[in-house]
C-alpha cells in the first residue's frame, strides 16, 4: 500500500508550474502504477490560465473547490465545485479561473 498525503515531502518536491497558469504537484506517478500515467493536484489562482495544451494521454480534470471556463476540443463550458471534466487523448484543452477563489483542481492522466 502507497500512501501520500498532499503536504508530503516526496508531492512537495514536486511541485512545478503546469502550462504557465496553475501550481501542481505529482501525487503518484507510474512508478507506482500501470495503467495510470499520474495522480495530480493543481492549484489555479483567479484570473490565470493553465494555457491550452494537448497531452498524449486522457486526463479526467475534477474541481474540487472554485470555478472556471474549461475549453476541450472546440467545445467550452462553465466548470464548478464537484464538476469532473473527461479529456480525451489528443484533445487541445485549457482552464481559466474566471472566478475570485483559488480554483483546485485534481487531474488524473491515464494511457488510452
Amino acid at each position: 500500500m502507497i500512501v501520500r498525503n498532499f503536504n508530503d515531502k516526496e508531492v512537495l518536491e514536486t511541485t512545478y508550474i503546469a502550462h504557465r497558469g496553475a501550481v501542481a504537484r505529482m501525487v503518484l506517478t507510474s512508478q507506482f502504477m500501470k495503467a495510470i500515467e499520474f495522480l495530480a493536484y493543481a492549484i489555479l489562482p483567479p484570473g490565470n490560465t493553465i494555457e491550452e495544451h494537448i497531452d498524449p494521454v486522457e486526463e479526467i480534470y475534477i474541481i474540487f473547490r472554485g470555478s472556471g471556463l474549461m475549453k476541450v476540443g472546440e467545445e467550452t463550458s462553465e466548470v464548478k465545485e464537484g464538476d469532473a471534466v473527461w479529456i480525451p487523448v489528443g484533445e487541445p484543452h485549457s482552464l481559466e479561473n474566471t472566478g475570485n477563489e483559488e480554483t483546485f483542481i485534481l487531474v488524473v492522466a491515464a494511457y488510452p
